[in-house]
Parts: structure tokens; sequence; C-alpha cells
């Protein structure tokens, strides 16, 4: 580790700095407050890529447990002697018009482990020893008869788990059974089996298997752990749920919220778009239960105490696709659905919409104040559906703040028509985009420095440092990357007058099951791992402060002289100065942080590091050299000599005093 770089220096401690340090004076002018610094500053962005929904954080354990995936029985295997019609797949739209398919299954006089179902689960069922996980089935038979025994299996047979149930006759309607199975070991890669002992007939549906122990225990809820890691970081906001599968290949493919709210029975199941996208990384098993639905995606950012940002389709399918089009005489159910949201999110309970959400267990509203119009769509045919999305919703909702798309690039024709246009509009925020290599955000930490003061402002949406392809998977989150990303974060912190929301993306990426690389935390099914680049967004996050304060080396910002990259602010809840350097060089650097404008500062201040050995190292399931060093310094007069290591980012937070 660089540790002995980080050594801060009180002004009357006299220690021998490296040869290669660089003397820099940085200037705060804590007495001064700048632009106000919105909660929502720091967010995050979820979509459903890299199994992170289903297989990901939605917790159930079992893919394709209602049969609807194009081929059937994906995810399922037969086990045992199988006669002619002993299981069939029916499909009735009469039985459930949004999930129509269920197993007919005949059971002919069959012992316990004679015929049965294995779920292979998302590339296996991550189980912990001691836990409950809840079994549950929907059914139906006319007689009595069979006895359904449910097993967890590791990848060589061993039995984990187990329980049963008699499946009790009907009467012809449908009926669910819960049963609950405890854990005896730990295994990544177990399997579900259900043995149909008995004689008779029995239709099955809808098999799921939840552990008991989902976030606040909420029975058939999220991950606990992965919601943890979005809970640690406080994020101002939560954008929700993308991201291009808002758009959908086409629009028979797109995001409808509609179809994603109430009995998850009624929800109805489509292909994920991120499907067939990645030739090199096929994931023909990728579905959207939408068990995850925008009823979760509201609790959920009230669970964290994120502002909700949902992304509506605006009559636009993915333009890299299809580039399928609403016509404008058509548009109006995309617009009403945009209406109906604001509704059901805050409507009374006992409105239409509202009605529903408290029919799902929250009467109060959830407060949204602000919607995505569209997701990276562009050209004239965007404006003309976003400014009639404007005229509507402004007119029914003026509370509401819409967000609008800038397109896919940070710069160009494209950008450049959307951006002015938009902002002609008079557009809330404006959505920019980059996923570009380190260097690009080294060199770009100064692009909002002569953005206009007023009007639209900027919502960084989608960002990401991207190494080259040499680096695959997870590798591509490097420390570097992640000090890149920093260092640009100095820029918008810089300028919090026009910049008020910024999330990297994605977010979440399952390990054996990716298709896009660098994401903010990679899992599997036992683990989380924050990357470099969590690190960074959660400094920032939980150290954003109120105010922008001005801090100048020279009469110049700190963004780039020397390698080096800093931004001020000052808390007005905990009356702290937090200075914020990046050190992107190779070498040592020994800045002194000079506050004017205070009659004296605390004792005592916090140093926080993030710094390893290794440039381009990342963080693993088994190691984890990239986190977060904290010290305690001492602090005398208004001067802090530090030295900051090569390739770091370093938080100082102090007590402003009077």
């Amino acid at each position: 580790m660089y540790l002995k770089y980080l050594l801060p220096l009180c002004s009357l401690l006299t220690v021998l700095q490296p040869a290669a340090a660089q003397q820099k004076t940085f200037t705060v002018s804590a007495g001064q407050l700048g632009a106000e610094i919105q909660p929502t500053m720091y967010g995050v962005f979820f979509e459903d890529i890299n199994m992170g929904a289903d297989g990901g954080l939605y917790a159930e354990l079992v893919k394709n447990r209602s049969f609807e995936f194009n081929s059937p029985l994906m995810g399922w295997t037969l086990n045992g002697r199988k006669e002619e019609g002993d299981i069939l797949v029916v499909h009735s739209t009469t039985y459930n018009k949004a999930n129509p398919n269920y197993l007919q299954v005949k059971v002919n006089n069959r012992g316990k482990r004679e015929f049965g179902l294995t779920n292979e689960g998302f590339r296996g069922m991550g189980i912990r020893q001691g836990t409950e996980y809840y079994l549950s089935a929907m059914f139906r038979t006319a007689a009595p008869g069979i006895t359904v025994h449910a097993e967890l299996l590791t990848p060589s047979g061993k039995v984990i788990g187990e329980s049963a149930f008699e499946a009790a006759p009907t009467g012809g309607k449908w009926a669910k059974k819960e049963i609950t199975l405890r854990a005896t070991a730990d295994e990544p890669a177990a399997k579900l089996t259900l043995w149909l002992e008995g004689n008779g007939m029995i239709d099955l549906d809808i098999i799921s298997l939840f552990p008991s122990n989902t976030w606040k225990n909420r029975r058939n809820g999220l991950r606990a752990d992965m919601v943890q890691m979005l809970a640690d970081m406080k994020p101002g906001f939560i954008r929700f749920p993308g991201g291009c599968i808002v758009e959908g290949r086409d629009l028979a493919n797109r995001f409808q919220w509609k179809k994603t709210i109430g009995p998850i029975e009624n929800r109805e199941l489509i292909i994920n778009r991120w499907n067939t996208e990645f030739s090199h990384r096929l994931t023909p098993d990728y579905f959207q239960s939408f068990g995850l639905g925008f009823f979760e995606y509201f609790q959920l950012a009230e669970d964290i105490g994120a502002a909700p940002l949902p992304i509506l389709n605006c009559g636009m399918a993915c333009q890299f696709n299809t580039a399928e089009l609403a016509p404008m005489e058509e548009l109006q159910p995309y617009i009403q659905d945009a209406i109906d949201l604001v509704e059901f999110a805050n409507g009374p309970a006992t409105s239409e919409w509202g009605k529903v959400r408290a029919a799902m267990g929250h009467p109060e509203p959830f407060n949204l104040t602000m919607i995505g119009v569209g997701n990276e769509n562009w050209g004239p045919q965007y404006i003309e559906r976003a400014s009639e999305f404007a005229r509507q919703l402004k007119a029914a909702h003026p509370e509401i703040k819409l967000v609008f798309s800038s397109g896919t690039d940070p710069n160009g024709d494209r950008f450049n028509f959307l951006n002015d246009t938009l902002r002609k509009m008079k557009a809330d925020f404006i959505d920019e985009h980059y996923y570009r290599n380190p260097e690009w955000f080294l060199s770009n930490a100064r692009r909002y420095d002569n953005y206009p003061r007023t009007g639209s402002k900027v919502f960084a949406g989608e960002y990401a440092a991207h190494e080259t392809k040499d680096f695959v998977g997870a590798d591509r989150n490097t420390l570097r990357a992640a000090i890149a990303e920093a260092a640009f974060l100095t820029g918008l912190e810089r300028n919090a007058d026009v910049v008020q929301m910024a999330s990297y993306a994605p977010l979440f990426a399952n390990a054996e099951q990716w298709q896009w690389a660098p994401d903010l935390i990679w899992v599997n099914s036992m683990k989380v791992v924050p990357t470099p680049s969590y690190h960074v967004q959660k400094l920032y996050s939980l150290n954003k402060g109120t105010n922008v304060l001005p801090l100048v080396s020279g009469n110049e910002a700190v963004s780039g002289q020397d390698s080096l990259y800093a931004s001020a602010v000052f808390d007005k809840k905990t009356n702290d100065i937090i200075v914020k350097i990046v050190n992107a060089g190779q070498q040592p650097a020994s800045p002194k942080i000079q506050f004017q404008g205070r009659k004296s500062l605390a004792k005592k201040a916090t140093l926080t590091t993030l710094t390893g050995d290794n440039p381009v190292g990342s963080n693993k399931f088994d190691a984890q050299p990239v986190q977060p060093v904290v010290a305690a310094i001492n602090v005398s007069g208004n001067v802090v000599p530090l030295t900051v290591a090569p390739n770091s980012f370093t938080v100082l937070r102090i007590g402003a005093g009077k």
C-alpha cells in the first residue's frame, strides 16, 4: 500500500517528504458560501442488465417460475420415468391472460423419488446454512392422493433442506400452498427438486422459493445484502427501471409500468432486451418477471431515503435496434401513462390509481417529484414527442420536474441539437451520458465551468470510465478508472449550480451472467463486492455538504495541474468543511490546504483515503485491496499540510469553528 504517503502533517510537525513530492497550496475560502448542493446530487441508477433484477436484486431463486419463457420448461429438468402425456404445458388465457401457462401433471402410482421436476435457479441457487426458505406454489387438484416433496440439493445430489405438503382437493379452483425448508449447509450452486408421490392429476403454477431474510424481512422481497450496499451510500435519488429496457428492442417489448404492479400472478412476463443484445454473451434465459415492479421501486427509494426518478417510454423504441415510433396521433396512451403514474405515486388513496397503491399496502403517497421522458433518444422525432409530453404533463402536474435525453454521446452534432433545443424548451433537466476512457474523464473535469448558470440543469445520468477491452468483466473496474471518475466529479461538485444530479451506470452485475462491464457492484449467489468506483461514489455521497466553497491554487480552480484535482464544500448541518483531493499522477504530492475566512478550525480532523498498490487493480470476491482508510489527524492553525499518494482520492473533513 501507499500508506507511507498518507501521513498528514500538522503545522507544528516536520516530516521529510519524498523527493518527488509536488509543492502546492490550495486556498479554501471557508467563509464564502457558494452554490447550494442539492440533496439529490449523488444518486444511483438501476437497470435490469447483468441479471440485475431477476437473478439479482429480486430475491426469487426459481427461474421461469410460471413457465412463461419462450421455451416453457427452460430452467427445469424432468426426473425419473416419464410416460407420454405425464407432463403437459397448458396455455389458457381463460385461466390467466397475463400468464397463461401452467403445468398439468399425471402422477401414476409413483414413489417418493420416482418422478419430479428440478429447477436450476439463476446459474444455481445461493443457499445459506441455518436460513429458512419459503417455497410456495399455486396448485389445483380434484381429489386427494398426491404429496409434493421439496428438496434443496447440492450439485452432487446431497439433500441440504427438505419439506413436503399433501395436495388437498381444491374444488376446481386454484389454491396457494407455502412450506418452509431450513438449510443445513452453505451451497452457492444448489437446485430445487419437487418429487410428486402418489396417484392422480395436479396442475402447478408459480413455483417460487425465497429466503426468509430478505430486505426488511418482507415476504418475497429483495436481496438484503444488495439493498444494504445502496442504503450505505445514502443516495439522493434512484433512477429506475433503466436505461435501454425502457425503450425495448421494439415497442411491444418496452417497459410498461402498469403491467408491473398488483399481484405477481397478474404481472405479464416479457423477454429482457439484453437477452440477445450481446452476441458474445448471449443470455437466452433472461426475462423480466416484474416481481420487482414500480411499486417495489418506489418502496425501495423510500426505504433508502432516495428521491424516486422513474423513466418512461416516450413512444420510441431503441434507435440502435428497430427505431420503431408511435405516430403522434397514437402518442396519447404513452402520455396518459405518465399522468397516471403521478397519481399512482402521489394521489389520495381514494383516487383511481392511488387506490391501487393503497391496496398494495401503501396508502401514503410516495412523494414523486420528477419523471424522465425517454432514454438516450435523439433526433427531431424525439423533440416532437418530448414537447407534447412536456405540454400535457406540465398542464396536469406543474409540480413535477421533467428530465429529457441528450442522446447517447456527450458531444457532436446529435448532442448539440438536443442540448440547444431542450434549453430553448426550458427543460428542467437535460440527461447527459458518458462512457469513455479514463483519460476523457480527466480531461473533462472542467466541462461545466462555462455552462450557463441559469436555465436547464444537468443530470449526469449515466457515466463510467471504461478501460480497454483487454480488461474483462470485473477487471474493468480498476482503481485507475475510479480515480479518473473522482477527478471528474470534482468538476461536477464545483459546478453544483449547473449539475444537480449524477449517477454511475450500470449498478449491479452478476459475475456468472453479466453482459456489460464495468459496473458499480459485482455479486454472485452468496456475496457482494464493492468496486473502487463504488467507494468513490459513496465517499462523494456521504460528504456532499450543502454549499460549494471556492478552492483555488493561485487564481484558478485545481483541475488537472500536475495531475491534481480538488473541490471543497461546507456542510451547514455539521458545520464541517470538506475538501476532496484527487492525485491522478504516478508520484506523491504534498499540497497545503489553507483555510481563509474562519477564525479557527477544529483541533481534530478526519482523513479518508482511497488508493492501492496497483493502478489497474480491482476488488474481487476473495480479496478487496481497494478500500477507504480512515485516520484522525491533529490540526494546528488554519493550514493543513498533506501528503497524498499516487492514484488516490482523499477526503479531508474538519470542523469549521467560527
